[in-house]
């Protein structure tokens, strides 16, 4: 075989290995990716904002807000020296009274005079009025509707503390208690002593206290 002859054979001999190289590339699958690379992550539900519950049980019924009202309130203005001028303590009594929650809510106000047994009766009765409106003017002056205000004179009838003591001398202090106006504010149509209002324990205003 002449050098040209080999040298064509060879060069068949390379095209024919290239072409089964390019076939067998040809026919080679490609690598299936990885299910994990091609998968689709399914998107996380979305958690809707819940509504705040509710700390009240739906079974259980909230009971009405009742507007009760209050006690009736009671208070004693000493005329301990004797007159009809109210002292400094008598007008620290009656400021209180005003800020009440009684006064406040309009009702009637009863003002019960009162004296010790000294004198006779008319001039105690006569007494008796004018230390009760003495207490009312003072009322009136502080913003009270007069129409409100119901002055009773009692004289001597009903002493807190004796009036003389056993030997039959006269008992000092104890006169000057009974020299005073009892202030009632109550429930219209209510009255001191009336059943119900007994019951309910009326409130009592205090003695203010020194210095205020």
């Amino acid at each position: 075989m002449t050098k040209r002859a080999a040298a064509g054979a060879a060069l068949v001999v390379l095209v024919l290995l290239a072409g089964c190289e390019i076939k067998r590339g040809e026919e080679e699958p490609e690598p299936t990716p990885a299910a994990s690379e091609t998968a689709t992550l399914a998107p996380e539900p979305t958690v809707a904002a819940s509504e705040p519950a509710s700390i009240i049980r739906p079974d259980v019924v909230q009971a009405p807000v009742l507007d009760i009202p209050p006690e009736p309130l009671t208070a004693t203005i000493p005329f301990g020296d004797g007159g009809y001028d109210l002292d400094a303590e008598a007008k620290k009594l009656l400021a209180a009274l005003l800020k009440s929650e009684q006064v406040g809510e309009g009702w009637p106000i009863v003002l019960r005079g009162h004296t010790d047994s000294e004198g006779d009766d008319r001039g105690n009765l006569f007494a008796s009025r004018k230390r009760a409106e003495a207490v009312a003017g003072w009322l009136v002056e502080h913003g009270i509707a007069e129409k409100r205000i119901e002055v009773i004179a009692m004289g001597e009838q009903n002493p807190v503390a004796p009036n003389a003591k056993p030997d039959g001398t006269p008992n000092e202090k104890g006169r000057a208690r009974n020299r005073r106006v009892e202030v009632w504010v109550g429930p219209p149509g209510s009255q001191p002593g009336d059943g119900a209002v007994d019951d309910a324990k009326p409130q009592q205003v205090s003695k203010p206290d020194e210095g205020a």
